[in-house]
């Protein structure tokens, strides 16, 4: 009998459904809200009431071009944290009222195992290449930088992580700062293809062992803004391709940094790229760079599965499945949760 898995994610501003049979992803809907551009960064109330009013629509549309039934359903993953709580409630009441509904298990999925797990969705017509265990993933997102040893898919150990700022989360303020707009990461990765990486410098900072820091990076960029800006009031204008391409190239000399690092440290070159944050070319550049200097075997998420997407928390979804590792109707939403 086969195994269909609807995934639900809503931990931020995109709300996402998905449905996974048997390992294979059959379809993968995402409503974005542009309502937060005018804001700078995503308004939770806002992103709550969206929600509300895109679950049920999406939910339909996923089920629809899977070309399943909600009966043929054996049980529904979900974002249980970390995440937005407004945002988390909505996903969470609904997984709980339609598994109930439909007498089927509710698995949790923890946002961040499921950025990880993407890689290995499976897709019809896709190349389909998967890590093998043990390997060592770089979360980069705009929450998280974290360095993580996949000893399995529910054994996963962090080896470093950010102690202030997350890589995404520098990008988006030095975005902000430059009066480009938000979300800063794409707009930075576009300006960065354009520019100079070795146009200006910033500091990097000096942190031991695999943990990250990008507050100082942050302050850095912006105190040297201050200091052109009162030269050139149109400094900004004149630069801003050499400006975010520096700042991307300081940022993923930081990641790679202590990435090569934990890679040697531990011996492993299976090594994976995961977040929002992986959707950016410079990181992937530097990804393949590495792979042939040292002879990684390296794995890139598609873009479609970079960002928030269910289709990932289908995925872990379908593996704890397999080992009946269901939660209680009562389980709580978490927005702040350690990954495991």
């Amino acid at each position: 009998m086969s195994t269909v898995i609807l995934g639900i994610e809503s931990s931020c501003d995109d709300t996402s459904a998905a449905v996974i049979k048997d390992g294979y992803l059959l379809s993968n809907v995402v409503a974005s809200q542009a309502v937060h551009e005018a804001y700078g960064g995503v308004v939770p109330e806002l992103a709550s009431r969206a929600h509300q009013q895109n679950i049920v629509p999406v939910v339909h549309e996923a089920l629809r071009r899977a070309g399943v039934t909600k009966e043929e359903l054996s049980a529904v993953a979900f974002t249980r944290g970390p995440g937005l709580m407004g945002s988390l409630l909505v996903g969470v009441s609904f997984a709980k009222g339609f598994a109930r509904s439909l007498g089927i298990p509710m698995i949790d999925v923890n946002h961040l195992s499921g950025h990880i797990l993407a890689h290995f969705i499976k897709a019809e017509g896709d190349e389909n290449r998967q890590p093998h265990f043990p390997f060592l993933c770089l979360l980069v997102s705009g929450g998280n930088s974290q360095i993580v040893l996949v000893k399995a898919y529910n054994d996963m150990e962090i080896l470093g992580q950010t102690i202030d700022d997350a890589a995404g989360e520098a990008i988006d303020k030095c975005s902000k700062v430059m009066g480009l707009g938000y979300p800063g990461g794409p707009i930075i990765d576009k300006l960065a293809r354009q520019g100079n990486p070795k146009a200006f410098t910033f500091s990097k900072p000096h942190i031991p062992g695999l943990d990250y820091s990008f507050s100082g990076l942050k302050t850095s960029f912006l105190y040297s803004l201050r200091n052109w800006l009162k030269d050139d009031a149109d400094f900004i204008e004149h630069h801003k391709e050499d400006l975010a391409a520096s700042l991307e190239a300081t940022i993923v000399d930081i990641l790679m940094d202590k990435l090569r690092k934990a890679a040697k440290q531990y011996g492993i070159k299976e090594i994976a790229l995961s977040g929002g944050v992986s959707a950016n070319n410079g990181l992937r550049n530097a990804f393949r760079e590495h792979a042939a200097r040292f002879g990684w075997n390296i794995f890139i998420p598609k873009f479609s599965y970079t960002t928030d997407n269910a289709a990932m928390i289908a995925m872990t979804g379908y593996f704890k499945y397999q080992d009946k590792e269901f939660c209680p109707m009562e389980a709580p939403a978490y927005s702040r949760v350690v990954l495991q």
